[in-house]
C-alpha cells in the first residue's frame, strides 16, 4: 500500500513537468512527462513506443541532409557539406535519466554526422577524363519548351554514378510539375503531338543517353518514341514519362562517372567524366 501510494505521489510530481529539447540554442521539442509513462501501468514504467515517437519527431525536426560536393558554372570545385541526425542511443539515454528528475529538464542531443557521398577530392579525380559527348539543338525562341530543357539538365547536372550503381532518369529529374516551374509544352502520345507538362525534356534524355552510349555503360531501360524527332538520328532517342517509359542505365565500370549537363544558347550539351584510371 505504502510503495502505490508513494509511486502515485512520484507521478503526481512529474505530471507538472516538462522535457525541453534545446538544439543549436533553440527549443525544439517539448513534451509532459506524464505522457511518456504507461497508461495501464503508470508510474515508473515507460512507453516504450511512445519514447521510440518522441525520438523519431526530434529526428525529423533536428537532422540536416548532407550536401554533396560539386561543380560550379565557372568549372570550379564546390566542396560538400556534411549533415546530421539524431544519435539515437544517446539520446535515450539521456531522455530517461531526465525522464525520473523531479523537475522540468532539458536535453541538447548528441548527433551523428553524415558525410557526403561526393566530397571535392573524389570529383577532382573523376573530372580528368571525357569518356563520352553528345550535344543536340532546339529552337530557343520556344521559351515554355526551353525552361523545361534547361530544368531536366540541371536535375542531373553533377549527378556522380559509382560501381554497380543505376541511373535513373526518371528518380533523378523527379516528377516534372508546375511547383518546381515546369511548364506545358509540345510532347508526343501515340504517335501525336499534344500539350503536356514538362515537354522538351525528351530531347535532354536522348542527349543523356547518347553521351553515356558513348561511354559504354550498361543501358538497362531505354524506348524510341512513336514517331521520329528531330533532334537526334532516328533509334537515337530516349522518351521518358513520369507514368511511363524511363531512361536508366548502370556503370559496370571500376571507377565513378560523373555527368556534366547544361542547356545553353538553343543547344543541350552533356560530357561524361571518370577517372584516368577508368
Amino acid at each position: 500500500m505504502h510503495l502505490f501510494l508513494s509511486l502515485a505521489i512520484a507521478f503526481s510530481a512529474l505530471s507538472n513537468h516538462h522535457i525541453t529539447i534545446h538544439h543549436k540554442g533553440a527549443q525544439t521539442y517539448q513534451i509532459k512527462k506524464e505522457e511518456l509513462f504507461s497508461k495501464d501501468l503508470g508510474y515508473p514504467f515507460y512507453e516504450a513506443d511512445r519514447v521510440e515517437e518522441l525520438m523519431d519527431g526530434v529526428d525529423v525536426a533536428i537532422s540536416k541532409s548532407p550536401v554533396n560536393a560539386y561543380i560550379d558554372n565557372q568549372g570550379a570545385i564546390v566542396d560538400g557539406v556534411n549533415g546530421y541526425k539524431l544519435h539515437r542511443g544517446a539520446f535515450r539515454e539521456n531522455l530517461l535519466h531526465s525522464l525520473y528528475r523531479n523537475s522540468s529538464t532539458w536535453i541538447q542531443p548528441d548527433l551523428t554526422i553524415l558525410y557526403p557521398k561526393v566530397n571535392a577530392e573524389l570529383l577532382s579525380s573523376i573530372r580528368k577524363k571525357q569518356v563520352g559527348g553528345f550535344v543536340t539543338y532546339f529552337r530557343k525562341g520556344n521559351l515554355e519548351r526551353t525552361k523545361n530543357i534547361m530544368l531536366a539538365a540541371e536535375a542531373i547536372n553533377n549527378t556522380v554514378i559509382f560501381p554497380g550503381e543505376t541511373f535513373s532518369f526518371n528518380r533523378t529529374v523527379g516528377k516534372r510539375t508546375k511547383e518546381k516551374g515546369y511548364l506545358p509544352a509540345p510532347v508526343i502520345v501515340r504517335g501525336e503531338l499534344s500539350e503536356g507538362i514538362g515537354g522538351g525534356i525528351c530531347q535532354v534524355s536522348s542527349t543523356l543517353f547518347n553521351a553515356v552510349d558513348q561511354a559504354g555503360v550498361h543501358i538497362l531501360e531505354r524506348y524510341s518514341h512513336s514517331r521520329s524527332v528531330p533532334y537526334v538520328k532516328p533509334g537515337r532517342d530516349a522518351t521518358v514519362s513520369w507514368y511511363g517509359p524511363d531512361f536508366s542505365f548502370r556503370n559496370d565500370f571500376n571507377q565513378p562517372i560523373l555527368i556534366r549537363a547544361k542547356a545553353i544558347e538553343g543547344s543541350v550539351v552533356i560530357h561524361v567524366y571518370s577517372s584516368e584510371d577508368m
